[in-house]
């Protein structure tokens, strides 16, 4: 697979989006949860275990000298983190029942501790993040041939 070396490569600007995204993501995370102190639920450790390495991954996809597939590293990461946002905002939203939640002990993950505008909540944030960063991924593999 060639990469997408340079900024004027339509693949390498969706590469950046998607490492965008990610790093907003992460800091986001981070600032919640270590300086306004929102202590995270099971599921939304697990979604920063499929969000914070995205940073590392697409970050090094965008320097020419490295692998250029980056898209097969990072694609299985984000499949994972959206498949736990999806259910994870389904929990939240009320869509699922409160005893489908992995979360025992601690914050519960049907909580919205967090809601902007009325509807936007961590969850949506979350899956929202890992669905644009899908489809800059999925645009990426699409115009990128090997």
């Amino acid at each position: 697979m060639t990469a997408p070396h340079s900024p004027a490569d339509p693949a390498w600007n969706a590469l950046f989006l998607a490492w965008l995204l990610a790093s907003a993501a992460t800091l986001a995370a981070l600032f919640l949860g270590e300086v306004l102190g929102h202590t995270p639920c099971v599921l939304c450790w697990y979604q920063r275990i499929c969000m914070f390495p995205l940073v590392l991954v697409l970050g090094a996809g965008l320097l020419p000298s490295l692998d250029a597939r980056v898209v097969r590293y990072a694609l299985p990461l984000t499949v994972a983190g959206l498949l736990l946002a999806l259910y994870h905002w389904a929990l939240a939203s009320g869509w699922l029942p409160e005893n489908a939640a992995p979360c025992q002990k601690g914050v519960p993950c049907s909580q919205n501790t967090v809601v902007w505008f009325g509807f936007v909540t961590l969850p949506l944030l979350s899956v929202l993040a890992f669905s644009g960063i899908m489809a800059c991924l999925l645009y990426i593999r699409h115009k990128v041939r090997p």
